[in-house]
């Protein structure tokens, strides 16, 4: 079987040489494939002019819902995945984290459609005033890139790789090519064809290159964004690219690290952090085969219970299963082809010249249901750097498999210090119960991780684990790791996105963000705004309420019913000392009281309540003050009706929007003395 890439809608067979792609557990030919003859300026072009246009017309929401049904129609086929990707040497385990793990970053990122607004571009912070009588004020917007995402991904990874980064550039808006590494490419395909067969992404969403993609990165342009996985030299190479630099593509790189687990001084044997410890250890140099950019690549535990550790290690590596994935049995399947198994035979070498083996043989293993011979299979290898400060090589070089080194510190601070000899990593844990130790260990090391994991007792049943980054956290690190930053809920979008500063009159920055600004125009309704549905609603519609008479009795009441009686609110002899002059009215009689004046009684569209997103109090209102409420329509978020299912045949929901409205209460000054946005669930007029 040849593979194909998928070219400007088209599925296509590179010409020329061909790789062979072999099943990793018993060495027989998968398939073949090239990307000879591809015209991979074309490719991005076509991408650029076919792809990026609808993704860019639509909304986040609906770039949402097109994720979370790509993910559902996936997830549905998932099974197939896993067939395919026994093949790579991966086990059950180590396919659910490639698999769902990738679909669930396309549900993680669907999610962010409720939080990135309604219009197909993102509105950044808050306004900023920049004149004295507000007539010019600055905002920002982030709009999406007229260019292609470039991924080029790892090897270990061949699902995981391409989700985790597609599922953010088309949040986004932005079209993706995808490069997975060739070796496991073929799991890549199977789940390309079924994206494309889907018709759920737009043509030209996405395309696939399975061979080599050298010239790929001559065609970029400054519109595009290059993302890359892989090894730290790798990167640097590519990230060097003459058309990288002349035309200040965006790179995001994310770079195999010396990733550090640290046993806490608490962590004893006997103790529960001790034991998680060894488990996640031990998880860490099988799972995947030790394939794993994040894997812990340099354990670090206090002098005193390094025998201990040895020995416990030595325990469970020594009961894992080896072996084909579709063997009863096996915990632990092979590296991705041979020829990975003698690149980490060669770090090996060069590890041992500062460390020696102490659990495992790199030229023997016993294997279940394979032929070891035919199989890229390897030994757990654990090795110890009696040390680390003399012997640097384990700072320095790493070997991607089933290898991690054993090495002793004094003190935390020491640990610490040691951490931050493999120069920047995508993450590191410290196993411990004690807030004081995991405070030293991440206040101190934070600077030289991109993540940070405190293992205990108390998360340990809802732990993901030391190398499972998660789609709603930031997934890089500095240094070595790259520089880069990777998913991240609304942070990895915004990779695709170019943030504009925007000027002008609040009316005008109304109109360009469709939020409304202070000082901007307004509408007086002829209808009082919570009769009108949600489609009826325009960005400024006002409402200017009657006014209320602020009363000493006002306060007393308010008392009584809160059960608020502070100082400020009940003695008028406390206030030296105090920004007041009198007692005050409480801050939330004022927003209570602003509800009864905005607040229309009878039944209408708006269904409930849906909170309040900020609240300030910005001048003191005492008895005798007047206030009234302008409350104005700030921002529509539109919100998907759920649809009928066997258990609700009628729906589940009514159709419906979020609106946001500005409640400025202002006193008879015409100052304000309180600002609050309210969101409100109201109901449209088209129930379909």
């Amino acid at each position: 079987m040849q593979l194909k890439n998928y070219i400007a809608g088209q599925w296509v067979a590179g010409s020329g040489k061909q790789a062979e792609l072999v099943d990793a557990s018993t060495g027989e030919l998968i398939a073949t494939t090239s990307s000879g003859g591809l015209d991979f300026g074309a490719m991005l072009k076509y991408g650029r002019e076919v792809g990026g246009p609808p993704l860019r017309k639509m909304t986040f929401p609906e770039r949402g819902r097109m994720l979370k049904a790509l993910a559902l129609h996936l997830m549905e086929r998932k099974d197939k995945y896993y067939q395919i990707s026994y093949k790579t040497g991966a086990t059950k385990p180590d396919s659910w984290v490639d698999i769902e793990g990738g679909i669930g970053n396309l549900f993680a990122n669907a999610s962010l459609r409720r939080t990135l607004g309604n219009m197909p571009f993102y509105v950044d912070g808050e306004a900023i005033k920049t004149s004295k009588n507000g007539t010019f004020i600055g905002h920002h917007i982030m709009v999406p890139k007229e260019g292609v995402a470039v991924h080029i991904n790892a090897f270990n990874f061949p699902i995981w790789g391409m989700l985790e980064k597609v599922a953010v550039n088309w949040m986004a808006g932005v079209p993706a090519v995808v490069k997975p590494a060739t070796v496991t490419s073929y799991l890549t395909e199977a789940m390309v064809k079924d994206i494309v067969a889907s018709g759920i992404v737009p043509e030209g969403a996405i395309q696939l290159i399975c061979g080599s993609a050298d010239g790929l990165l001559d065609h970029v342009m400054q519109q595009d964004v290059v993302t890359f996985t892989g090894s730290a030299s790798t990167g640097r190479m590519l990230k060097r690219h003459p058309r990288i630099v002349d035309e200040s593509v965006p790179f995001n790189m994310e770079a195999d690290s010396l990733n550090a687990i640290v046993l806490g001084p608490d962590a004893v044997p006997g103790t529960e952090e001790f034991d998680l410890f060894i488990k996640e250890v031990t998880r860490e140099i099988t799972l995947k085969c030790g394939q794993r950019c994040t894997g812990a690549r340099r354990i670090m535990v206090p002098e005193n219970v390094l025998e201990d550790v040895q020995i416990a290690l030595g325990k469970r590596l020594g009961s894992t299963v080896i072996g084909d994935p579709r063997a009863e049995g096996v915990r632990m399947g092979a590296l991705a082809g041979k020829t990975q198994r003698e690149e980490v035979k060669r770090a090996l070498g060069e590890l041992l010249k500062g460390s020696q083996v102490v659990f495992g043989d790199p030229d023997s293993v016993n294997v279940t249901g394979a032929d070891a011979a035919k199989g890229a299979f390897m030994s757990p290898i654990l090795l110890y750097n009696n040390d680390p400060w003399k012997n640097q090589v384990s700072h320095n070089v790493e070997a991607f498999g089933p290898v991690s080194t054993l090495m002793p510190y004094k003190d935390l601070d020491d640990a610490v210090a040691l951490s931050k000899l493999g120069k920047g990593s995508l993450v590191a844990t410290i196993a411990t119960h004690n807030d004081k130790y995991a405070q030293q260990f991440v206040w101190g090391a934070a600077s030289h991780h991109g993540r940070m994991l405190v293992l205990n007792r108390d998360m340990a049943k809802e732990n993901t684990g030391h190398g499972s980054p998660l789609a709603t956290l930031v997934h890089g690190g500095p240094g070595r790791a790259g520089g880069g930053e990777e998913m991240g809920g609304k942070r990895g979008v915004m990779h695709y996105l170019q943030r504009t500063a925007i000027q002008g009159h609040p009316s005008m920055i109304t109109a360009l963000t469709q939020q409304y600004q202070q000082g901007a125009t307004y509408h007086i309704t002829e209808k009082h705004p919570f009769q009108l549905h949600f489609e009826e609603l325009n960005i400024g519609d006002t409402l200017i309420s009657e006014t209320h008479l602020v009363t000493l009795q006002n306060i007393e009441d308010f008392a009584a019913l809160s059960g608020d009686r502070f100082y400020a609110h009940m003695d008028e002899n406390a206030l030296d000392g105090t920004p007041f002059t009198g007692r005050v009215a409480h801050g939330y009689f004022i927003l209570s009281r602003a509800a009864g004046l905005f607040v229309d009684p009878p039944k209408g569209p708006v269904l409930l309540n849906y909170g309040i997103e900020e609240c300030r109090f910005l001048k003191p209102v005492y008895p005798g003050s007047t206030i009234k409420v302008k409350f104005t329509c700030r921002e529509k978020l539109d919100q998907e009706k759920r649809p009928k299912t066997a258990d609700s045949p009628k729906g589940a929901d009514v159709a419906r929007g979020i609106v946001k409205w500005l409640v400025d209460v202002v006193d008879e000054t015409g100052e304000t003395v309180a600002l609050a946005t309210i969101l409100t669930m109201v109901k449209k007029l088209d129930q379909n």
